[in-house]
């Protein structure tokens, strides 16, 4: 979203110093769910599995703990927090006020040619869903919103926003691998209709009822889980 890094064209990687390339590749592993809640990683085997030094891996680790995404377990472990009940409350909560207002300040500004974009990324999301392909649902689920924000010219919202997805990425994640890509329908098409007739009230609202039914997608998913 607000992180240049992330957005950066595979050729450009090689420009990124070592830590910061660390850091987004963990980053994805994190937020696409490789690294499922619960699970611990050493970070020895972090080195090994990025390709990378114990400096960078663990600039990386610091970083993300920060960011809410890891936990230290002890015995030089770090694990992905799992989220409770009152956890994804808290986050459907906080998703909705902000996500909301970041797609109302992107529907007064973004053009058509961006809002195209946008359905392009939503036909791939469409193809992910419908041939059960999980990996690819998530990417372009978070790419949808992503660049949505994007255009909204308010980056303090839109890194807070990134942050959340990555705490709640993961438990996605299992939530799709375990009942399938079919049970996450979005109001994607809604917010795009809204936006292309300049109704940024609409759009806003078109966007937290997107949340609201992901965020209750996860609990109820969680919960049949447990």
């Amino acid at each position: 979203m607000t992180n240049s890094a992330a957005k950066a064209a595979p050729g450009d990687a090689a420009k990124l110093p070592a830590h910061e390339t660390v850091y987004q590749k963990l980053r994805g592993q994190i937020l696409f769910g490789e690294l499922a809640p619960g699970q611990a990683v050493t970070i020895q085997g972090l080195t090994e599995s990025l390709g990378a030094g114990m400096t960078p891996v663990r600039e990386a680790i610091r970083r993300l703990i920060s960011d809410g995404a890891l936990m230290f377990q002890g015995n030089r472990r770090v694990s992905v927090p799992v989220l409770n009940s009152d956890d994804i409350d808290e986050l459907g909560f906080v998703r909705k006020t902000i996500e909301s207002e970041l797609a109302r300040r992107a529907a007064k500004r973004i053009t058509p040619e961006q809002i195209a974009r946008l359905e392009v990324i939503d036909t791939a999301l469409d193809q992910a869903i419908s041939t059960g392909d999980v990996a690819g649902y998530l990417v372009q689920n978070y790419s949808f919103h992503s660049e949505l924000y994007a255009h909204a010219d308010a980056p303090i919202m839109a890194d807070l926003a990134d942050r959340l997805w990555l705490r709640f990425g993961p438990s996605l994640r299992v939530v799709c691998g375990r009942f399938g890509t079919q049970s996450f329908p979005d109001r994607h098409k809604d917010i795009i209709e809204a936006m292309r007739r300049g109704e940024p009230e609409k759009t806003a609202l078109a966007m937290q009822k997107d949340v609201e039914q992901g965020m209750e997608q996860v609990s109820q998913g969680l919960g049949k889980a447990n």
